[in-house]
């Protein structure tokens, strides 16, 4: 094999995929000139070859049998930009089986399979890598996995969906409701017809389990992750976060924060960060994750998480370590998994953000506070307002606002239970988790 020219099959050409291929055709002599190392476009696997591509790919180069590109002597290396489980996960274990690296963007696979894609491809001595999977053009695996490799790292936590984030954006700066703010989220095409997977964390989730893979070693798979999404969000949480000096971001969280062989929480969910924190600077589709170690202090990265071209280039990356390593015959730093115990959200300790809507009358803030007594939960600071109804305008009582000192989650459900039960409370709105102090 000639390491300085090396053929590459891609296995899809969408948004992701075109992009790559217009970067590796385009900027063929740039890259080569840079890196020493030749990259031709070898096969680009589709589902059709009647769909009009604006798209540089080769001629002769298209082809519906992804199977055949993964096993072709011909091909060096294997770009996997399909999307879901499968047949991605068959085609890149039969790559891997035949000694090729795998470059993949495939967030969904590797947070589902990531173990046995990891260990096929130590088997074979070839890279498996992914930069591309959980915050787009953002380079964050490998300095997880490579710089940091020797960090204590507490808490990774960020801001890993765009779509998310724009409608939160949307709300914060433009006061639009979060049904306006979705709307214009699809009509842009940052939010799909069926927005579900980024709206209700799933998305979310499953990076927050891959950042868990490499930030900690932790063998997580996406349904392990808790997960709430933004959708009961309201204008009224907004407004009041503001008011306080916070703002509302759709955050993963990963933290080991007792030692290294404590337990790892791995969540996802709204939170209220202080406005003056970096990341709540961060606006509209872009992405941004916060490291926090005990020798490194506290990092940011942040940027585009998603689009073709962004995306795209840190597939190239990938793809231009892995041909390096196969050059010399060795693989790059892998993924070593171990069991953890995984810290269940009933465990976790923050501070909380209620509102309640209750009857103006005398004795019931004494009845209130006596629930939040009862079950240990301190209140930090409270603020009391006229209810009105949004839709008619009728009054409703009183609005109540409460921000928690540090409580146990199990307390603060349970103390939610009882207000339930509690004859004076009209309505409870929204429980948001806070992080610092505004």
């Amino acid at each position: 094999m000639d390491a300085t020219h090396l053929r590459v099959g891609v296995l899809g050409c969408g948004n992701v995929g075109g992009a790559l291929v217009r970067l590796l055709v385009v900027d063929r002599e740039r890259i080569a000139a840079r890196t020493g190392t030749r990259l031709e476009v070898g096969a680009v696997a589709v589902r059709s070859l009647a769909r009009d591509r604006d798209v540089p790919v080769p001629e002769g180069r298209l082809t519906t049998d992804a199977a055949a590109v993964v096993v072709d002597p011909e091909i060096d290396i294997v770009v996997e930009l399909m999307g879901g489980i499968e047949p991605a996960r068959t085609l890149i274990l039969a790559a891997l089986k035949a000694g090729k690296p795998v470059v993949t963007a495939n967030k969904e696979l590797i947070a589902n399979c990531g173990a046995e894609l990891w260990e096929a491809a130590a088997n074979a001595g070839v890279d498996l890598l992914f930069e591309a999977a959980v915050a787009g053009g953002i380079p964050l695996i490998r300095p997880l996995r490579e710089s940091l490799a020797g960090e204590h790292i507490r808490r990774v936590m960020g801001i890993v969906n765009g779509t998310t984030n724009f409608i939160l954006s949307k709300m914060s700066d433009g006061g639009a409701s979060y049904h306006d703010a979705l709307a214009e989220a699809q009509s842009l095409g940052y939010a799909e017809r069926d927005p579900t997977a980024d709206v209700e964390g799933f998305d979310a989730a499953a990076k927050a389990a891959i950042i868990a893979n490499v930030a900690f070693g932790a063998r997580v798979v996406a349904g392990d992750v808790y997960r709430e999404g933004i959708s009961g969000i309201t204008e009224i949480d907004i407004a009041v976060a503001r008011r306080l000096g916070y703002v509302i971001k759709l955050l993963a969280i990963v933290e080991q924060p007792d030692s290294d062989v404590g337990p790892v929480g791995v969540r996802v969910h709204p939170t209220m960060i202080p406005a003056t924190h970096p990341l709540a600077a961060v606006r509209d589709s872009y992405n941004a994750v916060f490291v926090e170690g005990d020798a490194v202090g506290d990092l940011m990265l942040h940027g585009r998480g998603a689009g073709g071209m962004p995306t795209a280039s840190a597939v190239l990356g990938d793809l231009l370590d892995a041909c390096h390593n196969l050059g010399i015959g060795a693989a790059g730093r892998s993924v070593a998994l171990r069991e953890v115990p995984l810290r269940p959200i009933d465990d976790v300790r923050s501070a909380y953000y209620l509102n309640l809507v209750v009857a103006d009358r005398p004795g019931v803030l004494r009845a209130v506070a006596e629930v939040f007594a009862n079950h240990s939960v301190s209140v930090r600071s409270m603020e009391q307002e006229g209810a009105e109804s949004e839709a008619s305008g009728a009054d409703l009582g009183a609005r109540l606002v409460f921000i928690t000192h540090r409580a146990v989650e199990r307390d603060v459900q349970a103390c939610l239970s009882d207000l339930h039960h509690l004859d004076v409370v009209r309505e409870i709105g929204s429980l948001i988790r806070v992080i610092g102090a505004a």
